[in-house]
């Protein structure tokens, strides 16, 4: 083999290397931001999250980068549901979260439609 072939060899070799480092690190922070919310998302905090990230998916993966940069910086402490989806609304995305109304009679859950038919049918 000639300088030139072994050279180009090892160019290859490395470059598969580095592709396989790339991927492992993409994979490590994926997980690495998952967790930094983990520790500092409370209540329905991943629900809305979720939901947003489902709707805005672009816009939610620099969020949560941001996000995740912060709770591990310590500079983040605790975030709720209701902080979240207001940080969001503030930022101009609107959530669609939902939502559904029930109400306890006997014991068990039922919808408002429900509720309502029954005031009708009284009057």
């Amino acid at each position: 083999m000639s300088d030139s072939q072994l050279d180009a060899l090892r160019r290859k070799k490395l470059l598969e290397l580095q592709r396989k480092l790339a991927v492992r690190e993409d994979k490590t922070e994926t997980v690495d931001a998952n967790a930094a919310l983990d520790r500092v998302f409370r209540g329905r905090a991943w629900e809305v999250f979720n939901t947003a990230s489902y709707q805005f998916p672009q816009a939610m993966s620099r969020i949560k980068d941001l996000l995740a940069g912060l709770a591990s910086s310590g500079k983040l402490k605790e975030v709720t549901g209701e902080q979240l989806y207001l940080f969001l609304t503030n930022l101009g995305l609107r959530v669609r979260l939902h939502t559904k109304i029930e109400f306890a009679s006997h014991g068990e859950l039922k919808p408002i439609a429900e509720k309502l038919k029954s005031e009708l049918k009284k009057t």
